[in-house]
């Protein structure tokens, strides 16, 4: 990925610079910049590894169904890897780091889905299940390249003390997160070379409703909301 992602070429590019008042806002949240500079309470870090927890699970559902709708059997193989990457390290990762921060496994295990987190998997899940690969790709992008965009920023201006948000900089700002994103964009942009504009615009779509409901992930954390 660009330092700037601004600069990011092809159809991916469009898509962020037309959504970037939604990647300040997301940058520019007390959730995110208490993460980065170390002050983020523990009740609302608890509050967001749970959900973040529940959610892993249906993003894993995400990666699944991508497998099945690849043409391409290289395709095929990086979904199935990163389906392996997310359910057997990334929420062992996410176990253990639970685990240290005192939230058991049953804990884990118990919670519910919150009112925005249950939107934003539903989400997820229905454009995978009633699109083609190329809706799924769009969808998947704000979560994967939003991440490491975020953990590379806060890592340049200073990593926190706090070695449980430290660990959630490094771990997202990480090459092989970052080589994943990449491989997303590239394979947006394969599908978007040559798409009739109406494609483009249901693609742009889809990836500006992701990206808001990472800014209302965070917000829903900040608030610690759960129902109404």
């Amino acid at each position: 990925m660009k330092e700037n992602p601004l600069a990011e070429p092809g159809f991916y590019g469009e898509m962020r610079r037309e959504t970037d008042p939604v990647w300040k806002a997301v940058l520019d949240h007390p959730f995110v910049r208490g993460i980065g500079d170390g002050t983020l309470s523990r009740e609302r870090f608890e509050f967001y590894l749970k959900q973040d927890y529940v959610y892993l699970i249906d993003f894993s559902r995400v990666f699944g169904l991508a497998a099945a709708k690849a043409s391409l059997l290289s395709d095929m193989g990086t979904f199935a890897e990163l389906l392996n990457v997310t359910l057997n390290t990334e929420m062992e990762l996410h176990r253990k780091t639970c685990a240290a921060y005192g939230i058991p496994g049953e804990a884990l295990e118990a919670t519910r889905k919150a009112m925005i987190t249950s939107a934003y998997t539903d989400y997820l899940v229905r454009t995978c299940l009633e699109g083609d690969l190329a809706d799924i790709l769009a969808v998947l992008v704000p979560c994967t390249c939003g991440y490491v965009e975020i953990a590379k920023e806060l890592k340049k201006r200073g990593l926190p003390g706090d070695p449980f948000l430290k660990d959630w900089v490094v771990q997202y700002s990480s090459e092989e997160f970052e080589k994943f994103a990449d491989w997303l964009i590239d394979r947006m942009n394969a599908h978007a070379d040559g798409a009739p504009a109406r494609w483009k615009e249901r693609w742009h779509r889809l990836y500006e409703t992701s990206a808001r409901y990472e800014h209302l992930f965070f917000d829903m954390s900040w608030k610690m909301e759960e129902w109404p």
